[in-house]
C-alpha cells in the first residue's frame, strides 16, 4: 500500500514523502492515527504544503536537539551503590535511574527508553548515549562510586588471555596389503 506521510515517522520517512508500507500497517496504525493518507493524485497536491510545515518543524527541532546535546555533554551524574571487592555491583545502575536524574538536572523530559542501552554493574566512569534523534546522540559521564567514595575495585581481578588447545592427530601407519 502506498501511503503519503502527514507526519515524520522514525524508520519510515519525512511528512510529504510517498512511501510503500505493508497493507496491514498502513491500514491498522498509520491511516487511524493519522499519520498518513492513502496516496492518490489530489492528495498529492496537499504534500507540498506538509512538506513546507514538516521542513519548519523539523528545523526548529533540530536547534532544540543541537543545545540541548550541548548542555547533556556536560553532565556528569554520579551514583552510589554496594559493590563487591572487584567493584562489580550488588545490584545495577539502570537507565531509568539515569533518565530520572537527567531530566531533574536539565529540567527536561527526556523518555527513559532513549538513555542507554543497558543497566551499569561496575564501578567506575562510564558514558551513557542518549539518543534524542538519528542526527543527535551524545553522551552524558556517570560515575558510580562505592559507599566509601571509591570508583576502583578494592581487588585487581587479573585479566585472563584466552588459551587455544590445539590438538594434534598423528597419521595412522600405513599397512601393505600385498605383504599379507
Amino acid at each position: 500500500m502506498k501511503v503519503l506521510l502527514k507526519q515524520d515517522i522514525e524508520n519510515i520517512g519525512f511528512a510529504g514523502e510517498v512511501h510503500k508500507v505493508s497493507d496491514g500497517y498502513g491500514r491498522n496504525y498509520l491511516l487511524p492515527q493519522g499519520l498518513a493518507v492513502v496516496a492518490s493524485p489530489g492528495m498529492m497536491k496537499q504534500a507540498v504544503v506538509w512538506r513546507k510545515k514538516a521542513e519548519a518543524r523539523r528545523e526548529e527541532m533540530r536547534a532544540e536537539f543541537e543545545a540541548l546535546s550541548k548542555k547533556i555533554e556536560d553532565v556528569t551524574l554520579t551514583f552510589t551503590a554496594r559493590a563487591g571487592e572487584t567493584g562489580k555491583l550488588y545490584g545495577s545502575v539502570t537507565t531509568t535511574q539515569i533518565a530520572d536524574d537527567l531530566n531533574e538536572r536539565l529540567g527536561t523530559d527526556i523518555d527513559r527508553r532513549k538513555v542507554g542501552i543497558e543497566p551499569l554493574r561496575q564501578l567506575g566512569e562510564h558514558k551513557v548515549v542518549v539518543r534524542l534523534s538519528g542526527d543527535f546522540q551524545p553522551e552524558l559521564t556517570v560515575i558510580i562510586e562505592n559507599e566509601a567514595g571509591e570508583t576502583e575495585p578494592a581487588i585487581e581481578v587479573p585479566e585472563y588471555e584466552e588459551v587455544v588447545v590445539v590438538e594434534t592427530v598423528e597419521p595412522e601407519e600405513e599397512t601393505d596389503e600385498a605383504d599379507e
